[in-house]
């Protein structure tokens, strides 16, 4: 039999493992016994539904704990994701598509927003009036991200392809300074960046809006994503989306809130509500993703299937089927 020692020791382990036990779920550590999440996101504005739900508190209410990281594009949240650093990311619909072709284990819970007011941005000694004049022109463009895919639509709509431009590929924020210093002779990025490139370029500054691209706002679920802790967070943004419908002044304060002085008042309000919001899961997004699947793999020669039928095995209708069954009309 095991002496006096060996006794206390087991019995501590068997205590100490009962602790554990009570303080942890399969997902983590949690607060109250609630399952951990960490959502990767941005400061886009697609992703805002996010940010109310974080400035109101909303997850706790339904049964998680979610931290949420904010990174520089929807590309490095969907990075987060598929490195294993964040289980759910609020991602551009072209860094999904990518990560799909390459064969990434990535999947794609609801289409949270919409968005289609892009601009060229240029300059007035460009003599670039139209995008049929970006032939054999330096356009900066941070590629991998919707940015670059609304880029490609605008050299289409003047029968031009990527090929007929030299791509310079730049972060966000160094689209401008590239431009006031001539590096580039026009370029597109974010359009949080609008307004900052009309004051750096002054009476020089030109743009040339475009509306033939409808980018769209993902809520994608890597594989340590579980269905009950997607659908409970899907639960809270679809709560902070009629929240954002009911109060749209007080929601663009808490995207403000939240941004912690990265996106401007100015900007804030005059772009949020050129978004529609709402998650849904709709025939039109598969539609749009096998188009940007065949662009990618043209333009990016990146292995995978660009049919339609292998893109909807990437699509989980479940989640937002238990929230809101109509959302869904995807078959």
């Amino acid at each position: 039999m095991p002496g006096p020692r060996t006794l206390a020791v087991l019995l501590t382990a068997l205590l100490l493992s009962a602790f554990t036990s009570a303080c942890t779920t399969d997902s983590g550590p949690a607060g109250g016994g609630r399952p951990a999440v960490t959502l990767a996101t941005s400061d886009h504005l697609g992703g805002a539904p996010v940010h109310v739900a974080q400035e109101r508190g909303l997850w706790p209410a339904e049964g998680i704990d979610v931290t949420v990281t904010t990174q520089p594009t929807g590309r490095d949240a969907l990075n987060a994701v598929l490195g294993g650093q964040a289980q759910l990311g609020v991602v551009g619909d072209l860094p999904a598509v990518t990560a799909v072709l390459g064969g990434r284990e990535l999947r794609i819970v609801a289409d949270l927003s919409r968005f289609s007011d892009w601009r060229l941005l240029t300059r007035t000694d460009r003599g670039i009036t139209g995008f049929d004049a970006l032939k054999d022109r330096r356009v900066g463009v941070p590629q991998g991200t919707n940015v670059e895919y609304a880029l490609a639509r605008m050299l289409a709509s003047a029968r031009l392809k990527s090929t007929d431009v030299t791509l310079v590929n730049l972060a966000p924020n160094q689209v401008t300074p590239a431009l006031a210093r001539g590096d580039i002779d026009a370029g597109v990025t974010f359009p949080s960046f609008y307004d900052s490139a009309r004051t750096t370029l002054g009476d020089r500054y030109a743009e040339l809006p475009f509306t033939g691209y409808t980018a769209r706002t993902l809520l994608v679920a890597g594989p340590e994503a579980t269905e009950e802790t997607t659908t409970a967070l899907l639960r809270a943004l679809l709560k902070a989306q009629r929240g954002m419908a009911a109060d749209p002044a007080a929601a663009r304060r808490a995207v403000l809130a939240r941004s912690e002085g990265v996106l401007r008042a100015d900007y804030v309000e005059a772009f949020q509500p050129r978004y529609r919001y709402g998650a849904t899961l709709s025939p039109e997004l598969p539609a749009q993703l096998a188009e940007e699947a065949a662009w990618a793999k043209a333009a990016q020669g990146l292995p995978g299937s660009a049919d339609r039928a292998a893109l909807l095995r990437h699509l989980d209708p479940a989640p937002l089927t238990a929230v809101d069954p109509a959302a869904v009309t995807v078959r």
